[in-house]
């Protein structure tokens, strides 16, 4: 299959880098995700918010996925997303047969890409500087929590008894 751009792509592209942008002012993972329909429609956008809501499921993708809404289908969506999606961003868009996945970079952290490959998903590689380099800004300086969002890691639990629902 060759990946191929479409016109609509530009716009979705670039509101993802927004998004990552948003997360990165807000101290938060810069991975921001755009999702469209077929007819290069925006049905939603998001961004990782693991930290800013202390939300292990809080990526960039899934936040884009909630902010959709449910559709009866995603067979003619488009998802994009900032950085190579990991094992559980992957397996919602396998989950809900999402065909086309626009990836800003894979340099920083590879995913689950041939997963999406050897499901038949068409992925794009964008490879972009910008996307690139607030990943590395973002690494450089949060190694730590970086390590602990890819799983290599760990990072600081809150006290025993605070949830962030307010569960004690």
């Amino acid at each position: 299959m060759i990946a191929m751009w479409q016109s609509s792509d530009s716009k979705a592209f670039a509101l993802a880098i927004q998004q990552a942008q948003k997360s990165f002012e807000e101290g938060g993972l810069p991975i921001g995700s755009t999702l469209v329909d077929g007819n290069g429609e925006i049905i939603g956008v998001g961004h990782n918010q693991r930290v800013q809501s202390a939300d292990p499921t809080a990526h960039g993708e899934i936040s884009c996925l909630r902010n959709a809404g449910l559709r009866s289908n995603y067979l003619d969506c488009t998802i994009f997303t900032t950085l190579a999606p990991c094992s559980m961003c992957t397996g919602a868009i396998l989950l809900f047969k999402i065909p086309r996945v626009v990836v800003g970079e894979a340099t920083a952290f590879k995913g689950d890409l041939d997963k999406l490959h050897e499901a038949g998903v068409e992925v794009i590689i964008m490879e972009d500087a910008q996307c690139i380099e607030l990943m590395q800004r973002f690494m450089a300086d949060n190694a730590e929590t970086w390590k602990a969002d890819i799983g290599e890691g760990t990072i600081a639990e809150p006290e025993r008894g605070v949830h962030r629902d307010g569960i004690t």
